[in-house]
């Protein structure tokens, strides 16, 4: 399929490499959500109203007994903070945004303009109007939900922005975005758990995507770097050619050896391997790249990941 910046065809990419970034945001998300909980998992048990109390407590014990890893160390900052609450939501946001544009992408891929997916009918709806229509809701409505935890952290912020130490009355605010953060992200979470596996790719149209906007230019450049050529050079004379080929309404595949070398005569017909997709998705073979055999361990190494999580 073809990989994008600024959402213009850029270099081909196959569909594992492009859905392992998105396996990349949530696994961030994942040990966030653990950085947060170590930091937070505080008990404020025994400051009392403010200042602590006179009685002979052990705080250390009654936040052991109730699974805290430690008591909070200040009275004052104890009855006065939602860190916890703005951190946690905080965190939700990231996810929410992560969400929000896997959303998008899927959005775009089920549209007539990219058909490269298919949604099963469970996630999307037709028109009231428009029978011709199979609209992919689901997406758009974790994408619309993120605005709403996003707000929840900004409403957060704002509450606690301006106030003296120690309580203030103002704190009871929040309790609503968080629970409703909290709410917000487990359904799609959810949904996104049963969705994503029921995606199916429109092999066919990606490949053929692919093969349009001159992904494989960079190919052809690195190709006469290897020649010996500057990459300055280089760029300009590849530059040239795809010029050409927009005039003939062509690809640079389907230039003749002739045709390339009269850009330059340091093309050899060796050349024609790296101008197929194959050839060049092939030729990211690194950590990370994408080349087929590398997206296979890379996926494995995911896979892993999560089972030893959920052991």
């Amino acid at each position: 399929m073809p990989g994008f910046t600024h959402l213009q065809t850029a270099q081909p990419v196959t569909f594992g490499h492009h859905l392992l970034a998105w396996n990349e945001m949530l696994a961030r998300d994942y040990t966030r959500l653990f950085d947060c909980q170590a930091r937070m998992n505080q008990s404020p048990l025994g400051v009392a109203a403010l200042a602590g109390t006179s009685y002979p407590i052990d705080r250390a014990l009654t936040a052991a007994a109730l699974g805290f890893s430690q008591p909070t160390e200040n009275s004052l900052d104890s009855v006065s903070d939602r860190d916890f609450a703005i951190e946690f939501t905080s965190c939700a946001s990231m996810i929410m945004m992560h969400l929000s544009r896997f959303s998008e992408e899927l959005v775009l891929w089920t549209s007539s303009q990219f058909d490269f997916i298919d949604l099963p009918d469970r996630f999307c709806t037709g028109s009231s109007i428009m029978p011709q229509k199979k609209n992919p809701d689901v997406p758009e409505l974790v994408r619309g939900k993120m605005g709403r935890v996003q707000g929840h952290l900004v409403n957060l912020l704002t509450l606690m922005k301006s106030q003296p130490l120690a309580y203030n009355k103002d704190n009871q605010e929040d309790k609503e975005p968080l629970f409703d953060s909290i709410d917000t992200v487990l359904d799609c979470l959810t949904a996104y758990a049963d969705m994503v596996p029921a995606i199916t790719p429109k092999v066919d149209n990606m490949r053929a995507a692919a093969g349009q906007g001159f992904s494989t230019a960079t190919d052809l450049a690195d190709y006469l770097v290897r020649q010996g050529v500057a990459f300055r050079d280089s760029h300009e004379i590849v530059g040239n050619a795809v010029a050409q080929c927009i005039s003939k309404q062509c690809d640079l595949s389907d230039l003749s050896l002739s045709d390339l070398q009269a850009f330059s005569p340091l093309i050899n017909d060796d050349v024609f391997a790296v101008l197929t997709l194959e050839g060049s998705v092939a030729s990211r073979d690194h950590y990370g790249g994408t080349a087929p055999s590398q997206v296979k361990q890379a996926a494995a190494r995911a896979k892993q990941l999560v089972d030893a999580r959920q052991q």
